[in-house]
C-alpha cells in the first residue's frame, strides 16, 4: 500500500513506524503545512496538506492517514482535504488485538498491544492509542483519542471528538459527550455531558469547553 502521512510531528512517527512494519506498505510522502511548496524528490513527495489532490493525481491507488493526536486539528485536516472515505489507510498494529466481530472504520490507527473486543465499533479518523483497552460492545463515535493504557469497560458510548486520558478508566453503561476530555488516569463512573473536562477518581466535572 502506497501511503501518504499527513503531519510530522511525535504522534506521525509511531504511526510511522506501524506502516513500515508491514512489508507491502511504503510511505510515499508527507504533507504538513511546515512545507511551503510541493517537491518531488528521490521517490518522496512533501508539501502543503493541500498538496494531496496534486498526489492523487499523480499516483494510482494513493492513500493517506491522518498522523495527528490533537482531535480538532484532525477533523479540521479531514474536512479541508474532503476525501472520500477509500482514501484513507485504516492501521493496525501487529501485536495489537482486534475481535472479527468489531467495526473499525477508515482512517484509524490502532497501536500496539492496544484490544478492540467483540462488537465494538470504532469510528473513522480515531485513535486507540498504546496498550488501550476497548471492551466489548462499545461504541466509539468519530475523531476520538482514547489514550495509552486507558480502559473502556463494556457498552461504554464515546461520542464525536473526545479524549480519555492515559490510563483513564470507564465503567460499564456510561457516555462520554461530544469533544470531552477525561483527565489522566480518572475513574469515570457518571455520564459526562458534552464539552466538559473531568478528572480525578471519580471522576468529576471541572469546567466547560467552548463548544465546537
Amino acid at each position: 500500500m502506497k501511503i501518504v502521512l499527513i503531519g510530522q510531528g511525535g504522534h506521525s512517527k509511531v504511526i510511522k513506524d506501524i506502516i513500515l512494519s508491514y512489508k507491502e506498505n511504503k510511505v510515499i510522502g508527507y504533507l504538513d503545512d511546515k512545507y511551503k511548496d510541493y517537491h518531488y524528490e528521490n521517490d518522496q513527495f512533501s508539501g502543503p496538506i493541500s498538496s494531496a489532490q496534486n498526489i492523487i493525481s499523480r499516483i494510482d491507488n494513493v492513500k493517506f492517514i491522518i498522523g495527528i493526536g490533537d482531535n480538532k486539528i484532525r477533523k479540521s485536516i479531514f474536512e479541508q482535504l474532503d476525501l472520500s472515505s477509500d482514501y484513507y489507510a485504516t492501521l493496525i498494529h501487529k501485536s495489537a488485538i482486534v475481535s472479527p466481530s468489531a467495526t473499525i472504520e477508515s482512517g484509524t490507527v490502532i497501536m500496539a498491544r492496544a484490544v478492540i473486543n467483540a462488537n465494538s465499533l470504532i469510528g473513522k479518523q480515531s485513535i486507540i492509542n498504546t496498550g488501550a483497552i476497548v471492551e466489548h460492545d462499545n461504541e466509539i463515535s468519530d475523531f476520538v483519542h482514547i489514550s495509552p493504557n486507558a480502559t473502556l469497560t463494556g457498552s461504554v458510548t464515546i461520542n464525536e471528538g473526545a479524549h480519555i486520558g492515559a490510563g483513564a478508566s470507564v465503567i460499564p453503561l456510561v457516555s462520554i459527550g461530544e469533544w470531552s476530555v477525561i483527565g489522566a488516569g480518572a475513574a469515570v463512573i457518571d455520564d459526562i455531558p458534552a464539552n466538559c473536562v473531568a478528572t480525578g477518581v471519580p471522576a468529576k466535572l471541572k469546567i466547560t469547553l467552548q463548544r465546537m
